[in-house]
């Protein structure tokens, strides 16, 4: 049985899912994808997560908060990571609170600091 920490990345672009998932799969973690909102709920119900990565952005608007806060509601202790083109402006005016965000990894990833803030909330 494997104790590596699984990761749900959940966006609509396929790139981004691939290249984080091939970084988090390299270090050590189980990470798998999906591409909507309706996808991404499917995936936390199924495989539940230690850790997600969403998009703000996908079929609607604002799809991500919705599936966020459908799944801290469901699991308030799984950390939610809000992966956005414009991160510290989207954490300016979104409230990341009220959606159940744990924090925001900007676009394109970077990712030594990925790895470090989800390897925190791994250990924890």
């Amino acid at each position: 049985m494997s104790d590596k920490k699984k990761v749900l990345i959940i966006d609509d672009d396929p790139a981004i899912c691939e290249s984080v998932k091939a970084i988090l799969d390299a270090n050590g973690f189980d990470a798998s994808f999906a591409l909507s909102g309706k996808e991404g709920l499917e995936a936390f119900r199924k495989t539940n997560p230690d850790i997600v990565l969403c998009d703000m952005m996908m079929e609607d608007i604002d799809s991500g908060g919705q599936v966020t806060k459908i799944m801290k509601t469901e699991r308030p202790g799984t950390p939610v990571f809000l992966l956005s083109t414009i991160g510290d402006a989207t954490a300016a005016n979104v409230g990341l609170a009220e959606y159940g965000f744990s924090g925001v990894f900007q676009k394109p990833v970077n990712f030594d600091l990925l790895l470090a803030v989800i390897g925190r909330y791994a250990k924890a």
